[in-house]
């Protein structure tokens, strides 16, 4: 297998376990990233709908969620940006401590959203890339 170039995006270590229980053609390890994607994108139009109602809330719910899968396959700037989401959401700030002001919560949660989405998709098309040349 050649080594990956994800930079940033990716916990080698992590992804490299999820690569070791496929067998030759990824039969194992592309769903994942493909179901993660479609999963990923579902979940944003869930997030904008939720920033729309401006619902904190639900906002860290999704967050939270978005974070446990994109951790469990090693995408380090998706969990990233989705914890934070998940802490404005909850009226924290990234360092744990409160923050009242829901505005700021929604501004800080907006930027990350955009920068998530970004992360992602650039992210789907090293991923492409990889399983293409693989």
């Amino acid at each position: 297998m050649p080594d990956p170039n994800f930079g940033e995006h990716v916990d080698l270590s992590t992804f490299s376990q999820i690569l070791e229980m496929d067998d030759e053609d990824h039969d194992f390890s592309k769903p994942l990233v493909d179901n993660f994607f479609e999963q990923a994108e579902e979940t944003f139009v869930q997030m904008d709908h939720a920033l729309s109602a401006q619902d904190l809330e639900r906002l860290s719910s999704l967050g939270h969620f978005l974070k446990g899968s994109s951790a469990t396959l090693g995408f380090s700037l998706i969990r990233d940006s989705c914890q934070v989401i998940q802490q404005y959401g909850s009226h924290l700030n990234v360092d744990g401590s409160r923050e009242e002001d829901a505005a700021v919560c929604l501004g800080k949660i907006r930027e990350a959203l955009t920068d998530v989405k970004v992360h992602t998709a650039e992210l789907k098309e090293k991923m492409n890339e990889f399983f293409e040349l693989e």
